[in-house]
């Protein structure tokens, strides 16, 4: 994992807000959620209690390398296969 994917993981747990070069946590206390941006652009949001909730419609416009990272590194089950992306065994 990355040093920024560290730092972006510890910044969740810890409920703050974050940002590093082209990531962003921003933590909604009221919601009790983390929203994660990559380039401005929402990629997952972890609910504080029941967990992470990939935006696949961000996914699907920039499945980049690094997309795919910062999610894996969030937990989320996500694999290429013939250049088809799977997301909890479902193609998307």
């Amino acid at each position: 994992m990355r040093v920024i994917e560290e730092k972006m993981n510890a910044a969740i747990a810890k409920k703050q807000n974050f940002t590093l070069d082209n990531t962003t946590v921003s933590y909604n206390e009221s919601e009790n959620v983390s929203s994660i941006l990559l380039h401005g652009n929402n990629i997952a949001d972890y609910w504080h209690g029941s967990g992470l909730r990939v935006n696949s419609q961000t996914l699907k416009r920039w499945p980049t390398n690094t997309t795919k990272s910062r999610l894996r590194a969030l937990g989320a089950n996500l694999f290429t296969k013939k250049g088809t992306i799977y997301l909890n065994g479902q193609a998307i």
